[in-house]
């Protein structure tokens, strides 16, 4: 069948999707009783602004942005019908991020975006990032993956799960959210790259995080209305006082710290799930079984209660974020696998794809593959529960790519640029501006405890 031109296709209902993934035996929650706009209790439009930039502040994520400045190093050809672009772009504090920009080759008419953002300990050089870039660039995207700060060439020794970004940091509660913002901006900034490319179009990006990136896919899809469909894979299950995300995810500085400043949004989850509702459309996915971000204790009940909050604030039940679980599936990265990719084709219009042919499209075990490929998986994550289980898309057998293709510079060149790039480098101009004068160090309330709302900042 010829390829599908994106543009050509009105967007499919959302229903259509959940629909798609019942029929697929997964087990996928009913929306809550539609609401009416403007009803009392919604937020309005100014509120929700207000509240945009009130979050943003506090992460200290820059106004206006940094420039992108993007650096085309080289290009490759990763798999057929794919092309690569290794990058930079601009961040904050005048440091580069190192990323992949997947393309479709040939380019369609007008194509979608995606940015992908990764788990703890994840980068560019993860199975997944490299696999969702070849995977949907296939479908006809432009798809850019990234490291994150303190992981691979963002990293001293350009290591890959180093948790350098781990490091208890003072003052504590602003260099955990100078770290969040910095983990936003980057993402954020994603965006802009694929709305600077040609032939992507800009009303049709997406972001898709996988565990810890699903928390900063959720607060950045929540403030940045260039996202218009949003994934949070192996996460969302945005909670309250002494829930996982607050107190219990043993990863302060990226997650918890981060959370618990956003107090004095009251009822968070609900919030930023009502925020992202105002322009995007958002999917939570998870394991039923995923013990990781404690699933078996967030299941149906507690997302259709976190849905109705959610429409509550935003006045009605339309748009409000959807949510489905893969049975007998523990903490993956399900944006790789056909319900996930059925969904953003509903959002996306994937000018190569269409919902049959995704439904006819063979899939791999992840463990199967990486042996089969000589890919490798991340240490503790290769069994049937983890990554190793997923049943990613295979139109095509991937390669693995090597450390070598996926480094954007050599290492000379890396050496010579290390200080624009590595961790240490932008915890120095953090705790530099830390100790400007101005608002700094407020305190972030306690795991768990009661609270008084956060001061503005």
């Amino acid at each position: 069948m010829p390829p599908r031109r994106g543009p050509s296709r009105a967007p499919q209902p959302r229903g259509a999707a959940i629909a798609a993934l019942v029929a697929l035996a997964i087990t996928a929650a009913p929306a809550p009783p539609a609401g009416h706009a403007g009803r009392p209790g919604a937020l309005t439009a100014a509120e929700t602004q207000a509240l945009m930039a009130r979050i943003r502040a506090t992460f200290y994520v820059p106004s206006p942005l940094p420039p992108l400045g993007i650096e085309v190093r080289s290009r490759f050809r990763p798999a057929p019908g794919v092309e690569a672009e290794r990058i930079t772009y601009g961040t904050e504090f005048g440091m580069r991020v190192p990323a992949i920009l997947y393309l479709p080759d040939p380019a369609p008419r007008a194509m979608p975006g995606l940015v992908i953002v990764a788990g703890h300990g994840g980068d560019k050089y993860s199975w997944y990032s490299y696999y969702a870039g070849m995977l949907y660039a296939r479908a006809g995207a432009a798809v850019l993956t990234y490291d994150t700060i303190g992981e691979g060439e963002r990293n001293a020794e350009r290591k890959s799960g180093a948790n350098a970004h781990d490091h208890w940091l003072l003052p504590e509660p602003q260099m955990a959210r100078r770290l969040a913002g910095l983990m936003l901006t980057d993402a954020m900034q994603g965006a802009r790259v694929l709305r600077h490319r040609a032939g992507v179009d800009p009303g049709r990006i997406a972001i898709a995080g996988y565990s810890m990136g699903s928390f900063v896919e959720s607060l950045a899809c929540a403030v940045d209305p260039r996202f218009h469909a949003c994934v949070a894979a192996g996460g969302g299950d945005l909670d309250g006082r002494g829930g996982y995300w607050d107190s219990h995810s043993n990863k302060p500085m990226c997650q918890e710290i981060p959370y618990r400043s956003l107090d004095f949004l009251g009822d968070r989850g609900a919030v930023l799930y009502a925020l992202q509702a105002s322009h995007a459309a958002s999917l939570v996915f998870n394991g039923a079984e995923d013990r990781v971000v404690q699933i078996p204790t967030h299941g149906a009940p507690f997302f259709r209660d976190l849905q109705r909050r959610a429409a509550r604030l935003h006045g009605g039940a339309a748009g409000v974020f959807e949510f489905a679980f893969g049975a007998n599936g523990g903490h993956r990265p399900w944006f790789v696998t056909r319900p996930v990719a059925l969904w953003l084709d509903a959002q996306l219009r994937f000018p190569n794809w269409s919902p049959a042919a995704i439904r006819a499209m063979p899939a791999v075990r992840a463990a199967d593959w990486a042996r089969a490929a000589g890919a490798v998986l991340a240490r503790g994550a290769g069994g049937e529960r983890r990554e190793g289980g997923t049943r990613a898309l295979a139109p095509i057998a991937f390669p693995a790519l090597s450390r070598a293709q996926l480094s954007v510079f050599a290492p000379d060149a890396w050496q010579r640029r290390e200080t624009a790039l590595i961790y240490e480098m932008w915890v120095a101009h953090a705790e530099a501006a830390a100790a400007q004068p101005g608002p700094r160090n407020l305190p972030v309330p306690p795991a768990g405890g009661s609270r008084s709302p956060a001061p503005a900042r």
